[in-house]
């Protein structure tokens, strides 16, 4: 069984810590989450989340297999993905800010559209595949296997992610009742959009090389 001493207890609980810390951080999930809680509802909320944990998780298992490091070797392939997560954070911003304009036929179909941008913003997040890359093989213990390492480090980080992410949903979600006026709503719907692509310009300047 992998991390059965104490010192290797010690090593995921400080893992765990680091996690927690990364996730508390302001970055593109929070503000989307606050965005789509706040004018959509928890339900909205809890699909991105789910989104957002399955990219996580993927990202992790891309990295145990030796992927992440090709791309973070690639200035092509990095740039690439950089690229594409600014801009997709962009037209998220730019949608939340004109408000949903596509009308959705039923709630499994919201689900879906949620669930899957909360999916797509995290694999093309590439200080997500850096995390994997640069902090997560720190705490490998080299004389045990890294494959089995690695997930169970990649399940831990996505668990801390998915408690901090679910808390905002559930914080940021007690605000639609007050939003249900049009007027209110539009007023915080565009401040936490023009936030979004504030966080979207500071992401494609912190992750320059």
């Amino acid at each position: 069984m992998e991390f059965a001493t104490s010192s290797d207890a010690a090593t995921l609980a400080s893992f765990a810590l680091t996690s927690l810390i990364i996730e508390l951080t302001p970055g593109p999930n929070m503000t989307y989450l606050a965005l789509v809680s706040a004018g959509e509802g928890r339900r909205a909320g809890f699909a991105t989340v789910a989104g957002i944990a399955l990219g996580l998780a993927v990202l992790g298992i891309v990295a145990a297999l030796g992927v992440t490091e090709l791309i973070q070797a690639s200035n092509l392939l990095y740039e690439g993905l950089r690229w594409a997560g600014v801009l997709f954070l962009l037209f998220l911003a730019y949608e939340g800010w004109r408000g949903a304009a596509e009308v959705v036929a039923t709630d499994k179909d919201a689900d879906r559209r949620y669930f899957m941008r909360g999916l797509v913003t995290n694999l093309l997040n590439p200080k997500a595949a850096v995390f994997y890359v640069a902090v997560l093989p720190t705490f490998i213990v080299a004389e045990r296997p890294v494959l089995s390492q690695t997930i169970t480090l990649t399940a831990i980080y996505v668990a801390v992610a998915t408690v901090i992410h679910a808390l905002i949903v559930t914080l940021a979600g007690t605000l639609e009742p007050f939003l249900n006026d049009s007027r209110r709503e539009r007023i915080a719907r565009r401040a936490l959009s023009a936030l979004l692509a504030a966080v979207a310009i500071w992401f494609a300047l912190s992750t320059a090389r």
